[in-house]
């Protein structure tokens, strides 16, 4: 119940569905061109043209040393979830719903193997068809998760939240 108010307070917070173009300030000095820029967490940008078949979207980022969890959201503005995906380190979940017409749904839980290690990178890509998602993990198949949102092109939002430090989005 609090994951759900935490995840609530987020969408009520990320009106502003512009990309969050700030980038983590160094301490001191100036950065190297090898240095990653950093997106900020939380995150809440846009989805040009929404979601449709055939799109892709990337997340690269490293885990936290002492991760708890994250979570990864697609949105119709702030309203509908067409996916959630929550990471939970303590028992090696990755949960995933959505919440449309004011509802969620039935959680899904099965997963070949949890992918994410703390402190390490990791590359996660989110592939839309026709039927579903197909959710990778530093290439290798994840989950499918079927369309519970009818309207592909009003997912325009993603959100993530949590113990990572995004590194490269598109």
């Amino acid at each position: 119940m609090a994951d759900v108010r935490v995840r609530e307070e987020l969408r009520s917070t990320t009106n502003n569905r512009k990309l969050n173009s700030s980038y983590e300030e160094p301490a001191f000095g100036s950065p190297s061109k090898d240095e990653p820029k950093l997106l900020a967490v939380p995150f809440c940008g846009s989805i040009r043209g929404g979601m449709r078949p055939g799109k892709k979207l990337t997340i690269m980022g490293i885990m936290d040393p002492e991760p708890d969890g994250f979570d990864i959201s697609l949105t119709c503005g702030c309203d509908d979830v067409a996916l959630e995906v929550s990471a939970r380190f303590e028992d090696r979940h990755l949960l995933r719903n959505a919440h449309v017409a004011g509802s969620w749904g039935e959680e899904e839980t099965a997963i070949p193997f949890f992918p994410f290690l703390a402190g390490q990178p990791f590359r996660l890509e989110i592939h839309c068809d026709h039927q579903r998602f197909h959710v990778f993990v530093d290439g290798q198949p994840l989950f499918d998760f079927y369309h519970r949102v009818h309207s592909l092109m009003s997912i325009d939002t993603i959100q993530i939240n949590g113990s990572l430090s995004i590194t490269k989005l598109n």
